[in-house]
């Protein structure tokens, strides 16, 4: 098989893993360090598939690709894959759902729980030698007391819910893509989005970026939540303006948020959220294991493999590219 992959670009430790099962299969495979489109043109242009991590794969980008068959994703989102233009071309697109929805629901469920407990305040007072608990975390909630609503009820998002309820939090559930029978089934309350917003004490994303859902968490939408309320989100930065988060902090709208992802990754120094009160901030973290890291590369390479060999690939996210 004269097939050739190329890694356009990964921050991930064990990259010889992924080559070496793309090889095993009987593919040439070439590891890249894509930053542009340009990059991933001058890098990529003879190759029949592509393993992608950040790099930008446009219209443009596929035009230049003439072979390409398939592009399999490092993760779970494909906002940085143009996957309607690979349709439109035939080429397949997969991800790799199920790598982390453990790690990023327990991540999500560390934030929910240190935002109901106000753990951030706390432990900010003890190393100021302070210990007045009734003026240094008075809004610490009873779980029983507090709405978590969570925004998406797919594989995380589903898991995120039941881990609150677990817990005793009351949860509700806006996901215009499931029945509202299907989320009463799960025990959990139904809602439309601003019925969701009014109703969450403790906000959580669990939905992908795209140009519909890019700043859903816009100046108007943070201003329905509950006075005192707060956001996590392990999903995708672009889907809060990151400005009207921070205003609606400073002004005291929100008492805080847990976040994980940014507009902008890494994170720029200058960011206003650095220094805002009640913000807890972890480094696109939520996804991390050693177990969910191995996982990862394996499954994304296998599905190069299986496709370029003709074997079903369930996580292709355009089954239509065929039609």
């Amino acid at each position: 098989m004269n097939d050739l992959v190329v890694v356009t670009d990964t921050d991930l430790p064990g990259n010889d893993r992924v080559l070496d099962i793309l090889r095993a299969g009987g593919l040439q495979a070439r590891l890249a360090d894509c930053r542009t489109e340009d990059d991933v043109i001058a890098a990529a242009a003879d190759a029949t598939a592509l393993v992608v991590q950040w790099a930008p794969v446009t219209a443009r980008v596929l035009d230049r690709l003439e072979r390409c068959r398939f592009i399999g994703r490092l993760g779970i989102g494909c906002d940085m894959i143009d996957v309607a233009a690979a349709t439109a071309r035939g080429i397949a697109v997969a991800n790799t759902p199920g790598y982390c929805v453990e790690e990023v629901a327990a991540h999500t469920i560390a934030f929910v729980m240190a935002a109901a407990r106000r753990l951030f305040p706390l432990d900010v007072a003890v190393r100021r030698h302070r210990w007045a608990v009734s003026e240094d975390g008075p809004a610490a909630a009873r779980p029983s007391r507090t709405t978590v609503g969570v925004l998406g009820f797919g594989r995380i998002g589903s898991r995120t819910a039941a881990h609150a309820a677990a817990l005793g939090f009351d949860v509700v559930v806006h996901d215009p893509h499931v029945a509202g029978s299907a989320i009463r089934a799960a025990g959990h309350r139904p809602a439309g989005l601003d019925e969701a917003l009014a109703a969450a004490d403790i906000l959580s994303l669990h939905v992908p970026l795209t140009d519909a859902t890019r700043h859903l968490l816009d100046a108007r939408a943070l201003a329905r939540l509950p006075r005192g309320a707060m956001v996590v989100n392990t999903c995708r930065g672009g889907l809060i303006d990151e400005a009207a988060l921070a205003a609606a902090i400073r002004d005291g709208h929100l008492a805080g948020a847990g976040l994980d992802v940014f507009e902008t990754e890494p994170l720029p120094a200058d960011s206003q959220l650095r220094d805002l009160p009640g913000v807890i901030l972890t480094p696109h973290a939520a996804w991390f294991s050693p177990q969910a890291m191995d996982e990862l590369g394996r499954t994304t390479a296998r599905q190069v493999v299986d496709f370029l060999n003709r074997r079903p690939v369930p996580s292709i996210v355009n089954p239509e590219y065929a039609r």
